[in-house]
């Protein structure tokens, strides 16, 4: 099976509290877009094993696809082994969601293979003991995401933007970040409300905003200079997605976009990517 597992961006994130538990509450508005991982599975054999075009990522059982197809066989209550390939394009550590992204793309593949044992709510269920944000990626449309990230509506009011997406090539660890986050200074709440944005629709002008960034530009400031790079490249708007650092633009303008990239790209610390947003089920798995 060869399975498209795409990268994800955070249009808005507002961090609304801690739990008793440690995980934090969230609000945000979520999207897909088409910058893909290639996942390859071939299911047999009594082992799980990983194998990956990327160094950064482990490939024991700490690797995230390798707990979600050990949680699938688990629940399936079978001995079955398969081996997993990653063939990596997103970013690591990058705040666009690309090992949950690897591990829903995983649980998709996997529950296909056995003639779909499992239904959407069962798979999102495994997918939230996997990580907060791998029921977004089952779920496979823009959505707002509450809870810890497990309640998911659907929103149809983006516009078709054109996203830059800058990784200034250092690697956040997200847990780290929202231990350090001072939830007296969350700065998202003042900005926007689900109905308000439900009512009006997303403004990349006017509605970008993300709690987190003010913990990990403290750390590297350079995601400030990207966005204000952005901005005079003419994007509508420019942000830090998730947990960093990788940093978007957004633009109605295809041709500004590509020339943006140019730009930004003479500098050889950057990797800049072009890529739009999905707005409907993704996922097309093949047999190779």
């Amino acid at each position: 099976m060869k399975i498209f597992s795409p990268a994800k961006i955070n249009l808005f994130l507002q961090v609304t509290g801690k739990r008793p538990d440690g995980f934090h509450e969230l609000f945000s508005l979520m999207c897909c877009l088409d910058l893909f991982d290639i996942i390859f599975l071939h299911v047999g054999g009594k082992k799980i094993e990983i194998e990956s075009s990327n160094q950064q990522i482990p490939l024991d059982e700490t690797n995230i696809a390798h707990k979600a197809a050990t949680l699938f066989f688990k629940t399936l209550k079978t001995s079955d082994g398969v081996n997993i390939r990653i063939e990596k394009s997103i970013p690591v550590a990058a705040g666009l969601g690309g090992g949950s992204s690897n591990a829903a793309s995983v649980l998709i593949g996997l529950n296909q293979h056995y003639g779909f044992p499992l239904s959407l709510e069962e798979l999102m269920s495994l997918g939230l003991q996997l990580g907060a944000d791998v029921p977004f990626f089952l779920f496979q449309k823009p959505a707002f995401a509450s809870g810890i990230g497990e309640k998911l509506e659907a929103f149809q009011g983006i516009l078709p933007y054109h996203v830059l997406l800058v990784n200034p090539g250092v690697a956040v660890h997200t847990g780290e970040v929202y231990r350090n986050l001072n939830l007296r200074l969350t700065k998202c709440k003042k900005i926007i409300t689900k109905p308000f944005l439900k009512q009006s629709g997303f403004d990349a002008s006017r509605h970008l905003c993300n709690d987190l960034e003010t913990v990990t530009i403290s750390k590297y400031p350079v995601i400030e200079s990207l966005k204000k790079q952005l901005l005079a490249q003419g994007a509508l708007g420019a942000l830090m997605s998730g947990s960093g650092p990788t940093v978007f633009g957004l633009f109605s303008d295809p041709h500004k976009a590509g020339q943006a990239r140019q730009a930004m790209g003479h500098d050889n610390r950057l990797n800049a990517y072009l890529a739009d947003i999905i707005y409907k089920a993704v996922y097309p798995i093949s047999d190779y």
